[in-house]
C-alpha cells in the first residue's frame, strides 16, 4: 500500500475540497471551485502552490496541463482514513432497508439476491452479497421425496435458514413407504448435526430401504464437499455510468462473473483489516480503476458472509460504507431470526479501512473518522 504521510491542516483541507468536488462532479477541479470550500479561506495564488505540492507528494494527479486536478489512489485513501465523518443513511433510507428486511420472504438465496439489488438501489453501486458458508450449520431436517419410481428429491433444510435440493436417481422402483423409512433413517442420523460432521445411519435390516440411505447419504457428503459461498450481485449495469471507458466496464463486468475471484477478492480485503480497499490496493488489475466497500456480516458473533459494494475510486465513501453496515446489520439479524419490527438498527463496527496508516504517529490535522481503529 502507499505510504501516506501526515498533512498539515491547510493541504488536508484542500485536499478535502478537491476530492469532494471531484466525487460530485467527475470533472477535474481548479483552484477557484476550490477557494469557494468551506472553511478555506486562502487565496487562489496560495491554493496553486499547495495543489503543486500536494501533486508532487502524489495525492494529486493533473490529466492535461490546462485541467484542475484529480484525486490519486493515495489521496482517496488519505480522504477516507482521515478526512471523512462517519456516514449516516437518512430517515427514509433506513426506512426502507428496515421495510424490506420485515416483507422478504423465501429461501435465502432469493433473501441475498434480493439483498443486493436494495443495497445497489441505497447506493446506485454495483453490490456483492457473499451467502455465508455451510459446513459448520446444523441439519434442522432432512427429507425424501419421491419424484417418480426411479426418482427421489433430497430436501435438506439447515439451521442458518438454507435449504438445498438434490435429485437422486434410484437404482430400482422404490415403493412410497420404503422411501419414508429411508427418509426417516437419513433424519435421525443427521438432524442437530453439523452439515460437515454427518454421520451414516446404521443398517435397518431391510436391504431396500439401506440401499436408498446409503444413496442418500452419498449426495449429503457431495453437498458437504462443495463450495459453498455463493456470490449475489446486484446492480452491474450501474457500472456503464460509472466509468467512460468501454474496456473498463467490459473488464469489470467479466471480473464480477468469476465467482471464486469475487470471493476471494472480498475476503482478501477483510482478512487484511480493511473495509475500503483502492484501485490497485485489492491487487487485481481488471479492477484498478475501482473502489471496493466491503463489511462482513455477523450471526450471533460468527462470520456470515459478507456485503460489498463497488464502484469508481471516486465514490461516495461516507454514504457506501454506510449502507454497507446498515445493510450487513439488518442482514445478520434476519438471518439470526431477531431482527427486531421497525428497528433501523445502529451500523455495527466495521473493520479499519486505514490499513498502513492507521499506526502513522504525530498530530492529526483536521479531524478523523471516529470508530475506524
Amino acid at each position: 500500500m502507499t505510504d501516506i504521510q501526515d498533512l498539515d491542516s491547510r493541504k488536508a483541507a484542500i485536499l478535502e475540497a478537491v476530492v469532494t468536488e471531484y466525487i460530485g462532479t467527475a470533472q477535474p477541479v481548479g483552484s477557484h471551485h476550490v477557494a469557494r470550500a468551506p472553511g478555506i479561506n486562502v487565496s487562489s495564488a496560495t491554493i496553486r502552490s499547495e495543489m503543486v505540492a500536494l501533486e508532487r507528494d502524489g495525492y494529486l494527479a493533473q490529466p492535461h496541463t490546462s485541467a484542475g486536478r484529480i484525486p490519486t489512489d493515495k489521496g482517496y485513501r488519505f480522504f477516507v482514513d482521515q478526512l471523512t465523518e462517519p456516514g449516516v443513511l437518512g430517515p427514509a433510507q433506513r426506512q426502507k432497508v428496515s421495510r424490506f428486511f420485515e416483507q422478504v420472504h423465501g429461501e435465502m438465496e432469493e433473501m441475498l439476491e434480493r439483498t443486493s439489488g436494495l443495497l445497489s438501489d441505497l447506493t446506485s453501486y454495483a453490490s456483492v452479497v457473499l451467502s455465508p458458508g455451510h459446513e459448520a450449520a446444523a441439519v434442522r431436517s432432512v427429507q425424501l421425496v419421491g419424484l417418480g419410481p426411479r426418482v427421489a428429491l433430497l430436501v435438506v433444510v439447515l439451521a442458518d435458514g438454507a435449504v438445498e435440493k438434490r435429485s437422486i436417481d434410484l437404482t430400482e422402483e422404490v415403493p412410497d413407504e420404503v422411501l419414508a423409512a429411508a427418509s426417516a433413517r437419513v433424519q435421525a442420523a443427521a438432524q442437530s448435526r453439523p452439515l460437515g460432521a454427518l454421520i451414516a445411519p446404521e443398517p435397518s435390516g431391510d436391504a431396500t430401504v439401506d440401499r436408498v440411505v446409503a444413496l442418500a447419504q452419498s449426495v449429503l457428503e457431495d453437498f458437504a464437499n462443495e463450495v459453498h459461498d455463493r456470490v449475489f450481485v446486484g446492480g452491474p449495469s450501474r457500472l456503464a455510468a460509472a466509468f467512460d471507458a468501454v474496456e473498463t466496464v467490459r473488464g469489470v463486468l467479466q471480473t464480477l462473473e468469476q465467482q471464486l475471484v469475487v470471493v476471494s477478492l472480498l475476503r482478501d480485503v477483510l482478512e487484511r483489516g480493511l473495509s475500503v480497499a483502492i484501485g490497485a490496493e485489492h491487487g487485481y488489475e481488471p479492477l484498478s480503476s475501482c473502489a471496493v466497500v466491503v463489511t462482513p456480516v455477523s450471526v450471533d458473533g460468527q462470520a456470515a458472509g459478507a456485503v460489498g459494494l463497488l464502484g469508481p475510486t471516486r465514490m461516495n465513501y461516507p454514504e457506501a460504507l454506510a449502507a454497507a453496515r446498515v445493510v450487513s446489520e439488518h442482514l445478520g439479524q434476519r438471518l439470526g431470526g431477531t431482527l427486531e419490527s421497525g428497528s433501523p438498527g445502529a451500523p455495527s463496527p466495521a473493520p479499519s479501512p486505514t490499513g498502513a496508516a492507521a499506526g502513522a504517529g504525530g498530530p492529526r490535522p483536521r479531524r478523523r473518522a471516529r470508530g475506524r481503529r
